[in-house]
């Protein structure tokens, strides 16, 4: 069984696809014409071109699970903004309450009822008793990350290689031949020196960085799943992570932002975690801006200061004008509430592993050594005979030119699929047709190529 196909015919086909999808795109072309005059390539948000080779699509609307574009093409949506949309698209106990909301006022700089139940909720969801709330998982890490520095005294803070916990300094590092290195451009020089990066997977590396007694906290994914497709834990992972961070005095923090849509309560909850902190974003509020973090209360002691800030004592750096808002607050429990339950979850993780089943089908009928995964709702495939277990492994499967067709052959054929490093994913929304139209699109691609 093979696991690479013929470079010149991905290439071959990629052509083909390309012109396909510019051909039936005259309107998103000429919107990305205008936005050029306004905005940097064209799009409101950079990443937005960067992320893919072929020219930028535009949304004139989208509802369930179906995104349409301003040239008419309806697709069955499996990035689901980058699983943000996990609600699907306009559930309507959610449009009911934010519609609700707007009426009421969108902005107040003082907390609602709602606050207090999205907390509890999410306090009974991840087990952790005490909750703030951000507008993205990027600041709720960023806060989270500061308030470990005030609770122990220390800066660094710990990674596993092939993170991804969002845009700001700290994290926007990576190993490059043994070294740490700058990820992306306009960071400060000195940005390596409060960062340090280890293997995923590797406790005895995980121990020795940690011997110092200079980390503040280790945050990572209960299992990763952005950068690197998805590498899962060994079994002893997360015990042995738990012992290392406790006898060394280092804080924990699971950023569930991604794996939250295996089931309520992440898999801090389906795995039995034990955190000091979890970070959540993204699908909470159902695509309204709203990031959370949890946490013990000896860690929240550091934010308990008298009324009136009046104490010599600097507060820890937390807090946006319109963090917590009513808006988003109403969102969240809408979606959290009559949305995100049981019967949706359970609903997803039927579909993911359909697609998964048939994922499989496929490769293995084409002769392919590639491997299928099953994350709950989030399917995928690593082109190798096996998961990878570190990031360094993943990084040497990951075939981009490949990825890259894939993405632009299934969305001539009304399939909209997850970016690259990520794998695609059912939402609440989804249906079996939904399935169904990506494993013939799928089907087909694999058969030109073999």
């Amino acid at each position: 069984m093979a696991t690479r196909v013929d470079p010149a015919r991905v290439a071959a086909l990629k052509e083909r696809e390309d012109a396909a999808f510019v051909a039936a795109r005259p309107r998103s072309a000429a919107l990305w014409a205008a936005g050029r005059g306004v905005m940097p390539n064209g799009v409101p948000m950079s990443w937005l071109r960067t992320s893919y080779d072929h020219p930028p699509l535009f949304i004139e609307s989208a509802a369930g699970s179906r995104l349409r574009d301003v040239d008419g093409h309806e697709y069955a949506d499996f990035n689901i903004a980058d699983m943000s949309m996990f609600t699907g698209y306009g559930p309507a106990p959610v449009v009911e309450a934010v519609s609700r909301q707007v009426a009421l006022g969108s902005q107040y700089l003082l907390p609602t009822d709602d606050s207090i139940w999205v907390a509890g909720e999410l306090a009974r969801r991840y087990g952790l008793p005490l909750w703030q709330f951000t507008l993205a998982a990027t600041s709720a890490n960023t806060e989270v990350i500061r308030i470990a520095r005030s609770a122990t005294g220390r800066e660094k803070v710990l990674f596993f290689d092939g993170k991804y916990h969002g845009h700001f300094d700290d994290v926007l590092v990576q190993l490059e031949d043994g070294r740490l290195v700058p990820e992306e451009d306009g960071l400060p020089r000195d940005v390596t020196a409060r960062t340090v990066i280890v293997p995923f997977n590797d406790l005895d590396a995980l121990e020795r960085a940690l011997a110092s007694h200079e980390v503040a906290l280790v945050i990572t994914e209960p299992a990763l799943t952005n950068n690197v497709g998805l590498l899962m834990p060994d079994d002893r992972f997360h015990a042995g992570l738990r012992e290392v961070t406790r006898r060394t005095g280092t804080l924990l923090a699971y950023d569930e932002t991604h794996t939250q849509v295996v089931g309520p309560g992440g898999l801090t909850s389906r795995w039995g975690l034990d955190p000091d902190l979890v970070t959540v974003g993204k699908s909470i509020a159902a695509g309204i801006p709203l990031g959370a973090y949890g946490m013990t209360p000896d860690v929240a002691a550091v934010l308990e200061r008298p009324a009136g800030r009046d104490d010599d004592k600097p507060q820890v750096a937390v807090g946006g004008t319109l963090f917590g808002n009513p808006l988003s607050m109403a969102a969240a429990r809408a979606a959290m509430g009559e949305v995100l339950t049981d019967e949706a979850y359970a609903h997803t993780r039927r579909l993911g592993t359909r697609l998964a089943d048939g994922l499989e089908e496929v490769v293995a009928a084409a002769g392919l050594a590639w491997t299928t995964h099953r994350f709950w709702p989030r399917s995928g495939l690593s082109f190798s005979p096996a998961l990878p277990r570190t990031a360094t492994e993943a990084m040497a499967t990951l075939d981009v030119p490949l990825r890259r067709l894939v993405r632009v052959y299934l969305a001539n054929r009304g399939v909209w699929d997850a970016i690259v490093g990520a794998g695609p994913t059912c939402s609440v929304a989804a249906t079996d047709e939904d399935v169904d139209r990506y494993l013939a699109a799928f089907g087909d691609l694999v058969g030109e190529l073999v």
